[in-house]
C-alpha cells in the first residue's frame, strides 16, 4: 500500500492536499513512496503514543517513525490536529498553513531529517519554507 492518510478526528481536512504535498516532498527529497501512513489524530491519541514509544507524557504535534528499507521510503506519522490547532493560534497562522507545515516536516523526517539541534531544526525549517511556498502558489 502506496499513501494511505487516516482521520480519525471528526475535523475535516483536505486529504488530497496533504497526500500531494507528502508526495512531492518525498519525490524532490529523492525518495519514492513505499508505504507509508499520515493519520491525523486528537491529542489523546497521540499522548498515548508519546508516552509509550517516547516515555513522553504529553501531548506534541506530531510524532514520525520510519522504517526505510532500501530505496522505498516507508513509515508512518501521526499529527494530532488539537495541537495544530492551538500553534495556529500561538503563531498567527491559518490552521491550514500549520497543519501543512507540520507535515511537511513529517515527511522530511521520513527522508531522514533530524531536528535534534538548533542548526538542524533551522535546516528543516528551510526545507519546510521552501515546500510550503511550492504548495501555496
Amino acid at each position: 500500500m502506496p499513501l494511505q492518510i487516516f482521520n480519525t478526528t471528526k475535523r475535516t481536512i483536505d486529504e488530497a492536499l496533504l497526500a500531494e504535498v507528502i508526495q512531492l516532498v518525498i519525490g524532490e527529497e529523492g525518495g519514492a513512496v513505499g508505504s507509508i501512513e499520515a493519520i491525523y489524530c486528537g491529542n489523546k491519541m497521540i499522548r498515548r503514543i508519546n508516552r509509550d514509544f517516547l516515555s513522553h507524557d504529553y501531548a506534541t504535534d506530531t510524532i514520525t517513525f520510519g522504517y526505510n528499507e532500501g530505496g522505498e521510503v516507508e513509515g508512518e506519522f501521526y499529527i494530532s490536529l488539537d495541537v495544530i490547532e492551538s500553534n495556529a493560534r500561538r503563531f498567527g497562522v491559518s490552521v491550514e498553513d500549520e497543519l501543512l507545515r507540520v507535515t511537511i516536516h513529517s515527511a522530511l523526517h521520513l527522508m531522514g531529517y533530524d531536528d535534534e539541534t538548533s542548526e538542524l531544526r533551522a535546516a528543516m525549517s528551510r526545507r519546510e519554507d521552501h515546500y510550503l511556498q511550492r504548495v501555496r502558489h
